[in-house]
């Protein structure tokens, strides 16, 4: 297993994984991605044997991003780094890539704010990712209707050392 950062030779994958992760995460076209990763702090893939996996993408405060829960957290804190998204190919899940992503982004870039962010489904119910989540010491602090109602997520927070 190689984490290494996320290139466009990647994209193609990386679309591929996240479409086969809906309705948990948004979808993304190539300009989509094109423009996360340019407004990212950290976009990182796992590769096994050469093959993209799973990847994590994330900004930290101050990022031009209008996401609602990206915007959510900017009201509650002045620092944070918050995860936009993390998906693993379904065939590596619960293999440990995820928390290998975790910990490398901790590793990289934690130091950088206090808090971890990010959001989980509650509608549709993504259960797996809650108590995921939640093992990884993230709380809930919060709730959000998104996409008129169609959506709803549970804001959660871990905490971090903090910036230097």
């Amino acid at each position: 297993m190689n984490i290494v950062p996320a290139l466009e030779q990647h994209y193609t994958r990386i679309l591929a994984i996240n479409e086969s992760a809906l309705p948990h995460v948004n979808s993304l076209s190539v300009a989509d991605l094109t423009d996360l990763a340019a407004k990212s702090t950290y976009f990182k893939v796992v590769l096994i044997d050469e093959k993209v996996c799973g990847f994590l993408l994330v900004m930290e405060q101050g990022a031009d991003y209008q996401s609602l829960n990206y915007q959510w957290f900017s009201r509650q804190y002045d620092s944070f780094l918050y995860i936009d998204r993390i998906v693993i190919a379904a065939a590596s899940v619960g293999s440990g890539l995820g928390t290998a992503l975790y910990k490398d982004l901790i590793e990289s870039i934690g130091h950088r704010a206090p808090v971890l962010t990010c959001e989980v489904n509650l509608k549709p119910p993504n259960a797996p990712s809650i108590e995921y989540h939640r093992k990884l010491g993230f709380e809930q602090i919060g709730t959000q209707d998104t996409e008129g109602g169609k959506k709803t997520v549970s804001l959660m927070a871990r905490q971090l050392a903090g910036p230097d």
